[in-house]
């Protein structure tokens, strides 16, 4: 991982599971740079290219589902992740999903606390892990 002249060093945050892992990265000031949800098999390459892609300083990893077998490929590519509590993150990724994407149509009429997103949101939780992160950062 390299570091900037500017020293703007990005986060890269895995939010790790079975089947498919939300992929996040975000500037130290909370801007997200990018969002994807990859498949598990393919979540050491997507991390390898998105860290020679973009100035990330930081990989961070949820460490609930599947955490120890992501952390162990990471580790095999010269990365050591930082781990970070997950706790609740999952409702507040999809909170936030349905913030960036309002039911609509009929849709709109239930409560989204009743709804289960179209997609998988998973990269919406990696950037919660990364705000949990940075917000610790700034609190030391």
């Amino acid at each position: 991982m390299s570091s900037s002249a500017t020293g703007a060093q990005r986060i890269l945050a895995v939010d790790p599971g079975r089947d498919k892992c939300g992929v996040a990265v975000v500037e130290r000031d909370g801007q997200v740079v990018h969002r994807s949800v990859v498949p598990a098999s393919q979540v050491a390459q997507e991390v390898q290219r998105l860290v020679a892609e973009h100035d990330v300083g930081s990989v961070l990893l949820g460490d609930r589902t599947a955490a120890k077998t992501v952390a162990r490929l990471l580790r095999s590519l010269g990365v050591q992740p930082v781990i970070v509590d997950e706790h609740r993150s999952t409702e507040e990724g999809r909170r936030r999903y349905f913030q960036d994407n309002p039911p609509r149509g009929w849709r709109r009429l239930l409560p989204v606390s009743l709804q289960t997103p179209p997609r998988a949101y998973d990269d919406y939780v990696a950037v919660v892990l990364a705000e949990r992160y940075l917000k610790l950062a700034r609190a030391r």
